[in-house]
């Protein structure tokens, strides 16, 4: 690459895109990487404020910042990945299905600590759907040496660093637990809410039941409900501390193993996790505490998504998510692009 004035380049090869933006009108490529400059295209060129240019000079060591972008962007996609065409050094990825992203967070880092280089993602384990941007990539520099580009492969390996996980067609079970619903002294507000959310990722709800605050009879419908053949069995109500709430404890005796019983997200505090071993599947029961059923997003929703994809949830994720995890009840919900959850 070398500069020269604008008027002396005629005949040259640009080597990088050069924007028009126009208010109001457009905001794109005037001459595009590769363009053989005219004499025509010189008043243009000095219209846009360009006195001088870089153009191509070949060299075997450097690498345009095209061709460097499209090593990031290999370095990033995966299946169910689709990339734009290159323009002004940048490819962007975006999704071919509804799923779960997932980022490889070290990996990102890595990348974007190495200098002359960037790679910019939504947040990682949060849902996306079909034609949505999932990364931006491009080197900073209009060339770079090759070696670096080699060298940033090298670190990255072979794992891409996105991943996006397709949702499981589950079949889910629903249980509205406590003596006020049971009995018909109010009415069941809260199974048709959770229906509606899993049902947005595709789950198929088999059965729901309303029962009394008897933690004996709901962990033995839990453990029916899993051996009739429930993929994800969600319990309603019964989740605080009062001596009448007997969820967490039913869900206890199933024999699952209690991932949490507590997260620190607001609201959704006195949300319950617990898995169920079942052959070689792991059935997830989830403990809802009464905010999913009258909060637009809850705890639930930062975890659903991951139950739907079969991404097991840790403990230690779930106490990571305090940062970010309260909810500032906006005017507009804009989850997950909010930041609501950040910090998986």
């Amino acid at each position: 690459m070398k500069l020269v004035d604008t008027k002396d380049a005629v005949g040259t090869v640009l080597c990088h895109d050069i924007t028009q933006i126009i208010k109001g009108v457009t905001k794109d490529a005037r001459f595009r990487k590769g363009h053989v400059v005219k004499e025509e295209d010189i008043p243009v060129l000095l219209s846009l404020g360009k006195d001088h240019l870089y153009v191509w000079e070949a060299g075997d060591d450097m690498l345009h910042e095209n061709d460097a972008a499209r090593i990031l962007c290999n370095l990033c996609k995966n299946e169910g990945m689709k990339e734009s065409e290159v323009k002004e050094g940048k490819i962007e990825l975006s999704a071919e299905y509804d799923g779960l992203l997932k980022i490889d967070k070290e990996k990102l880092f890595t990348v974007n600590s190495f200098g002359q280089m960037m790679i910019a993602t939504r947040s990682g384990n949060t849902p996306v759907k079909a034609g949505d941007k999932l990364a931006g990539t491009r080197i900073i520099p209009l060339v770079i040496e090759k070696d670096k580009m080699q060298e940033v492969k090298d670190r990255v390996g072979d794992t891409p660093i996105l991943s996006l996980l397709p949702y499981k067609k589950k079949k889910a079970v629903i249980l509205a637990t406590g003596n006020e619903v049971y009995y018909h002294r109010i009415e069941d507000t809260f199974t048709p809410v959770v229906a509606e959310k899993i049902k947005e990722y595709g789950a198929q709800v088999t059965s729901t039941k309303q029962l009394p605050d008897d933690n004996e009879l709901l962990t033995k419908t839990i453990l029916e409900a899993i051996e009739n053949g429930a993929e994800m069995v969600l319990c309603t109500g019964g989740m605080s501390v009062d001596p009448d709430d007997k969820t967490p404890l039913a869900i206890k005796n199933t024999g699952a193993d209690i991932i949490s019983y507590g997260a620190p997200v607001l609201p959704g505090a006195m949300f319950l996790l617990a898995y169920y071993k079942k052959g070689d599947k792991m059935i997830p029961i989830m403990g809802l505490p009464g905010c999913v059923m009258y909060s637009k997003r809850t705890i639930f929703d930062i975890v659903l998504p991951r139950i739907m994809a079969d991404d097991k949830v840790s403990a230690e994720e779930l106490a990571h998510l305090g940062e970010g995890g309260l909810c500032l009840n906006c005017k507009v919900c804009t989850y997950p692009n909010c930041g609501f959850g950040k910090g998986w």
